[in-house]
């Protein structure tokens, strides 16, 4: 698996830039390579938060002025989140850039991080930090497209529910992106 993955990351070609007026961002897209199986990091964004309070995400925010590229921004935003240091991450490769109705143009970096994981957690950014299993996320069947209104109007986004936990918007859209990227290898 870790093969597939990193072989189908080198293969995907830079997408456009996205519109000048786009906030940029990198997200990383922790995978944990443990002997029994792999999985990804997710967190739980604080409920005291202005912007996607309790929500699922990736590690990650908007770039600063010093991030030298993408990949430095999603590996100090999740050295700040939850304690996760550059050095245990081996990155491997990144997604198209994902686009979101908030105005956010979205860099997902891939990477693998060696067990076991000690994480530590921003409580002012992050409520918890789970894993879940990586055949859970690439399985198809476990990703639904759903609907709201926003802005007066019917918005249709991805959704990967889990244990109880509601992965959805931008966050889910990169991990079934993901999953359609490696099923295509």
């Amino acid at each position: 698996m870790r093969d597939r993955i990193t072989r189908r990351l080198r293969a995907i070609a830079k997408e456009a830039d996205s519109p000048a007026t786009f906030t940029p961002a990198s997200v990383l897209l922790p995978i944990v390579a443990w002997p029994e199986g792999m999985t990804m990091l997710f967190t739980r964004r604080s409920d005291e938060l202005k912007s996607h309070a309790g929500q699922i995400a990736f590690p990650g925010g908007r770039r600063d002025p010093g991030d030298a590229d993408a990949v430095a921004t999603a590996l100090r935003e999740a050295n700040e989140e939850i304690g996760l240091g550059p050095e245990r991450v081996e990155i491997v490769g990144r997604l198209p850039v994902y686009n979101t109705g908030t105005g956010f143009s979205i860099t997902p970096i891939v990477g693998f991080v060696a067990p076991p994981v000690t994480l530590v957690p921003d409580p002012r950014e992050v409520a918890e930090v789970f894993e879940v299993p990586l055949d859970f996320l690439l399985d198809p069947a476990n990703h639904r497209r759903d609907s709201m209104i926003w802005r007066g109007e019917v918005h249709w986004y991805d959704a990967v529910p889990y244990n109880g936990r509601y992965i959805w918007g931008a966050t889910a859209g990169m991990m079934v992106r993901f999953a359609k990227l490696l099923a295509d290898a």
